[in-house]
């Protein structure tokens, strides 16, 4: 009888009692907008309340965009969600990423727990957490991208990039089609990633189109603001799950096939192993079922993780490259010179000549720079006890990062930010002082640096120079803005970039 009572006592007062609820929930956010140790530290006041605004920028595809005006407006360190800081400085590269003596590490935040594999059974070198676990992954997987495994994997990307060499001549130089560079480059590096992770090219190249597998990674990728406005929003994400079941499910099937074809792929290779210089050769070297970072899933997690991060960014800065350089004749004829010059013959093209080219690195590094290949700032967690950042103390467990984009277009780090100037990078333009180059660091760095950064540059070197060494080329849409027509989830969507292609003359 009494439950039957409270009942209606609640029928009759809902409106009071929900109006009460939300007066309680209006002072519980003054009393933490009030006392919350970030209550210091500027940026919008709706960020200080809640993680809509943040969650909203990432759903617009513009995010970092939003942080870099925050930037602009607020300065080095701003607040953008109430648990969470972004910096834009050379000194908080060192201080969240880098190692320093005496101070605990910042650890990757639960943000990285949305990219786990296999149900949450397994993480990639790029994605665990644990500091522990990542240096035993990373001291495994190191020999595959050592130098002496470099200069055995050169003859594979060579391979797949003269296969590019020569769809841009059928195509563009015997019928006469105009390119779009933004597609065939991630075709290209697509098949090249395929080929030293997997084993095995996805004839992305061959096909001009993406393999099943590689859509649903994009699929998944696509997927990481839904899993992180799910986190910021426990409660709503719960009811999500509960009556939009159907909806998650396909958001996450992506995932999960692309999942499945990498460990089918996988065990293919381990019960028939293959001598051929690939990623996969070393690991399948040290395969142990019974150790949990060498098992076949744990291998298969490696092999996606690898093309998801060495695909999307490599074609993204070769793409840059093409952009920036092919809107300035002079940029143009020089960067064509020195790379015509240092190759007498296309058959010479070599990594380790190309990567002593002074202009062309310039040009690589500039652009990785002005349209950075990773846009996000990667979320970190201050140690309990607190710490420093670019002196600013922090209390522990606030999650904080230094935005790639809002550092690399900052104006007090780079003058002109949105100017292309690749002599900032050269003996002259580093000696004048003029740019803080710290501020720009595509690879990050510290432990957590990437591993793979060394066959990215053998990629962009040789892609590169084969390209300029073999063709003339003319941009066609040069009112396209690369920033502008630009949007991002965890890496970036780019517009397309159409080219025209005449043989050298």
């Amino acid at each position: 009888m009494r439950t039957m009572q409270y009942f209606a006592y609640v029928l009759d007062h809902k409106l009071a009692i929900a109006a009460s609820a939300f007066v309680l929930f209006i002072f519980y956010r003054i009393y933490t907008y009030l006392t919350h140790p970030l209550r210091s530290f500027p940026g919008p006041f709706f960020c200080r309340l809640t993680n809509l605004p943040y969650s909203t920028w990432f759903f617009s595809g513009r995010r970092d965009f939003y942080i870099l005006s925050l930037h602009e407006r607020y300065g080095p360190v701003i607040r953008i969600a109430p648990n969470e800081l972004s910096f834009n400085t050379a000194n908080s590269w060192k201080d969240i990423y880098g190692f320093r003596p005496d101070h605990r590490p910042f650890i990757k935040s639960e943000f990285y727990e949305g990219a786990a594999s296999y149900d949450n059974k397994v993480s990639g070198v790029g994605t665990v957490r644990d500091p522990a676990k990542h240096a035993k992954m990373r001291k495994y997987l190191s020999y595959g991208f050592s130098a002496k495994a470099l200069a055995e994997q050169e003859v594979l990307v060579v391979e797949n990039v003269e296969l590019l060499i020569r769809q841009m001549r059928e195509r563009g130089v015997r019928d006469g089609e105009v390119m779009d560079s933004e597609h065939w480059l991630r075709m290209a590096t697509l098949d090249i990633m395929g080929d030293l992770a997997f084993g095995k090219s996805f004839d992305a190249l061959k096909n001009g189109g993406q393999h099943p597998s590689v859509r649903f990674m994009h699929e998944a990728i696509r997927q990481m603001k839904v899993i992180d406005t799910m986190r910021r929003f426990p409660y709503a994400g719960k009811l999500f799950a509960l009556f939009f079941a159907r909806t998650l499910y396909k958001l996450l099937q992506g995932n999960r096939m692309h999942e499945q074809f990498s460990l089918q792929t996988v065990r293919d290779r381990l019960a028939n192993p293959d001598p051929r210089p690939d990623i996969l050769t070393h690991l399948q070297h040290s395969y142990d079922p019974d150790l949990p970072f060498a098992s076949d899933i744990q291998l298969a997690a490696y092999a996606a993780e690898f093309l998801h991060a060495g695909a999307d960014t490599s074609s993204t800065t070769i793409n840059t490259v093409l952009n920036f350089v092919l809107r300035s004749p002079s940029l143009y004829m020089r960067l064509t010179t020195e790379i015509r010059t240092a190759f007498l013959t296309y058959a010479s093209i070599n990594n380790q000549q190309a990567s002593k080219l002074p202009l062309l690195r310039s040009v690589i590094l500039e652009a990785m720079r002005i349209y950075p290949p990773t846009p996000l700032g990667l979320p970190r967690l201050v140690p309990e006890g607190g710490d420093s950042v670019d002196g600013f103390w922090i209390v522990g467990g606030v999650t904080v990062s230094t935005n790639a984009v809002a550092a690399s277009l900052s104006p007090k780090n780079f003058p002109d930010p949105y100017t292309f100037k690749p002599e900032r990078w050269d003996k002259e333009g580093k000696e004048k002082g003029m740019d803080i180059l710290n501020a720009s660091n595509p690879f990050s760095l510290g432990a957590r640096g990437c591993l793979g950064q060394n066959l990215a540059w053998m990629e962009m070197n040789l892609i590169i120079c084969m390209i300029f060494w073999s063709f003339d080329l003319e941009l066609v849409n040069t009112e396209m803005d690369l920033h502008r027509d630009s949007k991002m989830d965890s890496l970036w969507e780019k517009p397309p970039l159409f080219v025209r292609i005449t043989e050298r003359q």
